[in-house]
């Protein structure tokens, strides 16, 4: 009997000492969650009314959410009686170990902070960069989504990205459309240059400023060629320079005035 009254005693003893600041914990633990998860859906819902970027919204969101995620930890552990300072030491040096072996993971992470803070583009620009071209779709801390015109999806290591030259076809709200169109030697320059122009100002995308230019550009080996430069909005870009390909075929046909293909005189010589 004494010694189940011992054991007994040890084991009430253990229970308020351990016990006590496990519910603690575990409660803490709890509501803890229950606070971030609505501070999450807080945020969020503010930020779909703020004026904040697209593209920094998620990795503000994810930056906030994890923070607390890793001060209700430090929280929980505090409580649980752990000395943190031996804890900190200990993250440090895991964090050291685990950074060494993650040198890729860590470089893509500071790529998506880079193109985050210093936006090269935004969700819906259409870039070419990383070797890949297409529109942006999603920027993600540690990755960023591209689809390409064929509707391929590409993603793209923000290390790597945010290293490499970026051209951002979506960032400026109009564009220069370079076109070259050449006739043979033997057509009238004249004409052929009145009737691009013609086809230019017919155009009510071309814009008035800057002012378009149509000029004779080189002398080629099979054809007088010529440079049509319209500017247009960006959203125009594609489909004027497709319509245009179109435009001046059938005027030229229509008009007598040949697009010359490749050619070469062949001279036979007999030997006697």
């Amino acid at each position: 009997m004494e010694i189940l009254e011992k054991g007994s005693d040890y084991m009430m003893t253990y229970a308020i000492e351990y016990g006590i600041p496990l519910m603690k914990g575990l409660i803490t633990l709890i509501i803890g969650l229950w606070v971030i998860k609505a501070i999450r859906r807080w945020v969020r819902k503010g930020f779909a009314k703020s004026n904040i970027d697209a593209s920094l919204q998620p990795f503000l969101i994810s930056l906030i959410y994890n923070t607390l995620l890793v001060l209700l930890i430090l929280t929980v552990l505090s409580t649980l009686g752990i000395q943190m300072t031996s804890f900190v030491a200990i993250i440090g040096a895991a964090g050291l170990a685990i950074g060494l072996s993650l040198q890729g993971t860590l470089q893509n992470f500071a790529g998506g902070v880079i193109i985050l803070i210093m936006r090269p583009f935004k969700v819906g620009d259409f870039i070419e960069g990383g070797g890949h071209t297409g529109t942006i779709k999603e920027i993600q801390i540690f990755n960023t989504i591209l689809a390409t015109p064929d509707n391929k999806r590409i993603i793209i290591p923000n290390g790597g990205l945010s290293n490499s030259s970026i051209t951002n076809y979506s960032a400026e709200d109009k564009r220069r459309v370079d076109m070259v169109f050449g006739i043979g030697y033997g057509d009238d320059i004249k004409k052929a240059k009145d009737i691009l122009i013609k086809l230019v100002e017919q155009d009510q995308r071309v814009l008035k400023e800057p002012a378009y230019r149509v000029d004779v550009a080189s002398l080629g080996d099979s054809s007088v060629n010529f440079n049509v430069r319209p500017w247009v909005a960006t959203a125009d870009y594609w489909d004027l320079y497709w319509d245009f390909q179109e435009k001046v075929k059938l005027t030229f046909d229509k008009e007598g005035i040949s697009i010359p293909f490749p050619q070469r005189d062949v001279h036979i010589y007999n030997e006697k």
